[in-house]
């Protein structure tokens, strides 16, 4: 399985298990304002929303924080305003990174990015650097364990539009389809009874770097300095590490 699918199954893990759920909370709210800033206060209609809302209700935020946040990005109610923003550079080993962040301050976030990536043997690139290692998808992780057969399980997501499936890791399968099509493959599994463990728009790459030890130590460190910032939403990355060593990471 590769880095990038190791790493969001072990952010997901760690984010159920945090216990500053109010940071969890806050960065979920941050993503549902800004989707409905850009593209409208209708998931129906914006499928970012409705991807954000989704992430939300996975991690069990309340419907009265979401609405909340719903109405700061349409302006009927009063917050702050946020702007999305791609940083991309490199990781020991010289893996790519991408990091989403969401912000009311460029110039505070860029500076604290920037000292991220000097203090963990990366460094910070120019816009485009890495991009083009990456594509934007829509991603959807199953449990094995859901009572459905892998064949009927292919077979319901393509014909719900999804453009792949494959097994993420011993215990769960993974789907891939276009940004826009996420939700709808979602909704067609929940019809079916089966209960996605999560459904989000992520940037896969297209090439992966495996790391050995010493590079994949200082590169976990790395990936979790960027996502503990306060502004981070989401960091994407192309390392494969073992698992011996990823495993270090799990929350205990």
């Amino acid at each position: 399985m590769s880095g990038h699918s190791k790493w969001s199954s072990i952010k997901h893990k760690k984010a159920r298990t945090d216990t500053q759920r109010g940071k969890l909370f806050s960065k979920l709210a941050r993503a549902i304002t800004v989707a409905a800033k850009e593209g409208g206060g209708n998931p129906d209609m914006n499928h970012n929303l409705a991807a954000a809302i989704s992430k939300a209700k996975d991690f069990n935020m309340p419907a009265d924080n979401i609405e909340r946040a719903v109405k700061r990005g349409t302006g009927e109610i009063a917050g702050a305003s946020y702007e999305t923003i791609i940083y991309e550079g490199y990781g020991a080993g010289g893996i790519a990174v991408m990091v989403e962040a969401m912000t009311d301050n460029r110039n505070r976030t860029a500076s604290d990015i920037r000292n991220i990536f000097d203090r963990h043997n990366g460094k910070l690139g120019t816009t485009g650097c890495v991009n083009w290692m990456f594509e934007r998808k829509g991603r959807i992780i199953i449990d094995k364990g859901s009572g459905i057969s892998e064949e009927d399980l292919l077979d319901l997501v393509i014909e719900a539009g999804a453009d792949d499936m494959k097994t993420d890791d011993e215990s769960n399968w993974e789907v891939m389809s276009d940004p826009s099509d996420v939700m709808q493959v979602r909704k067609a599994l929940e019809e079916h009874g089966v209960t996605p463990l999560s459904a989000e728009i992520s940037m896969i790459p297209q090439n992966i770097v495996k790391l050995d030890e010493q590079d994949a130590k200082k590169v976990l460190k790395l990936m979790n300095a960027l996502e503990d910032h306060d502004d981070v939403q989401e960091v994407y990355s192309n390392f494969d590490i073992p698992d011996d060593i990823l495993a270090e990471m799990e929350p205990a």
